[in-house]
Parts: structure tokens; sequence; C-alpha cells
């Protein structure tokens, strides 16, 4: 278990994680079951750092922890969030073009415009948290945003033939994945109650239709594009309600 737990460390974080052993395909594919875990981790991180600004003026505090947030995960979702939004509008009725949109290193404004929305609205939800003190919010849309990643592997088709996440979805394990996403919802059952779940299913079934429809399947960087609006909108959510 320790392997596929590093693994998943090091892809979804900067720390600075070695593999002393060498890893298995299927040592790739259970890291999948340590997203949460990783977010988790993450969020622990921050909700610390919150803590120890709460001296601080609030906004100080927020965009010093929105700045830890984009380091520690090396801006890798906002990478894919950028990839999705220029691909989503330059290659509208189109699989193929929007494809090879998302292969093109450079952002375009509207890649950019997706990526200053998604900070802003962060910003602004976690000056209201912090004020609140509401780590238990900041956590778990941390947690949550990770734990859709192996139930998007677990139900959706990947559309590339090779890469790594072409990998992880060959060699998950259905059964073991059912498992952890049910001892999620337990727990986030009695912590954050049924109707931020609800809310957070929601929001994936829709990332989910627009993946199908436009690409009958996901890739990695609308993998990416889902945690950081995942992340977004469980922040209005808690803040709202």
């Amino acid at each position: 278990m320790w392997t596929p737990f590093l693994i998943a460390m090091q892809f979804l974080t900067v720390v600075p994680v070695k593999l002393q052993d060498e890893f298995t395909d299927q040592d790739v594919g259970r890291s999948l079951l340590f997203y949460p875990l990783v977010g988790l981790l993450i969020g622990i991180v921050l909700s610390l750092l919150a803590w120890s600004l709460n001296n601080q003026p609030v906004m100080v505090a927020a965009s010093l922890l929105l700045v830890v947030w984009v380091a520690i995960t090396g801006a890798l979702h906002l990478d894919g969030l950028a990839d999705s939004a220029d691909a989503w509008l330059g290659g509208i009725g189109n699989k193929a073009k929007t494809l090879n949109i998302m292969k093109d290193p450079a952002a375009g404004p509207i890649a950019v415009s997706a990526i200053v929305s998604v900070l802003l609205l962060k910003f602004v939800m976690l000056t209201v948290l912090l004020s609140q003190q509401n780590w238990v919010a900041l956590i778990w849309s941390v947690v949550l945003a990770r734990t859709a990643l192996p139930l998007l592997f677990l139900t959706t088709d990947y559309v590339r033939p090779q890469g790594l996440g072409s990998l992880l979805k060959h060699h998950q394990s259905a059964s073991d994945t059912r498992k952890m996403l049910l001892i999620i919802a337990v727990i986030g059952l009695f912590s954050i109650g049924l109707l931020a779940l609800l809310f957070t299913l929601v929001v994936f079934l829709l990332l989910r239709y627009l993946m199908e429809r436009r690409l009958n399947g996901f890739t990695g960087d609308t993998a990416g594009a889902m945690v950081e609006l995942l992340e977004t909108a469980l922040l209005i959510f808690f803040v709202l309600f």
C-alpha cells in the first residue's frame, strides 16, 4: 500500500517523493485509491497555515493561502483547466479539434480568463471561510475534488490510447474504488451532511456529461479541470449554505 500512496503523492503534489523500489502497473492503478488521502493531507496543511495566519488581515491570509494551494499542487489542475477552456471554445462541434487544441502548450485568452475567474472566486470564498474559521469546509473541498477523480476513472472512458490516464484506467481496481468511495461518503455524511455530498455529485455528473457529450470520455486535462471546478464550486457552496 505504501508504494501506491507515494505514487499518488508524487503525481498530485510537488512534495519531493522518492520511490525506493520499482513499481508495477498495478501499483499505478491502485494509486487512485489514495487520491482522497492526498487531498486530506493537502487540506490539513492549508488549514494549519490558515490557523497560523489567524491574526493577520483576512485578505492577506487568503492570498497567501491561495498561493500555497497552487504551489503545493504544482498548478497541475490549473494547467488542465486552461487547456480544457481553450479547447472547449476553439473546438466547438469537433472532437478531434478539441483534443488537438488540448495538446497545444500555448494559453489563449479563454484559458487566462478561466484561470483568473477560478482563482478570483477561490480567493473571495477563502476570505469568508477564514473569517469564519471554517477549516472543515476547506479540507472537504480539497478531499471531495480529488475523490471525484477515481469516480471519473471508474465510470468514464479515457479517450487517449496511451499515457498515464490510460494506465490508471486499465489497472484501476473497481471493487476497491467502490469501497473507498463508500467510506468517503459515510464519513462525509457525518462530517458535512447529505446536502454537500449531493451537491458534489450533481456538479460531478454535470461535468461528466459535458465531457461525454464533447469527447465521449475524458482526458487528463478535463480531469484536472474537473478538480479545479469542483473545488471552486464546493467553496461557494460552503459559503452560501
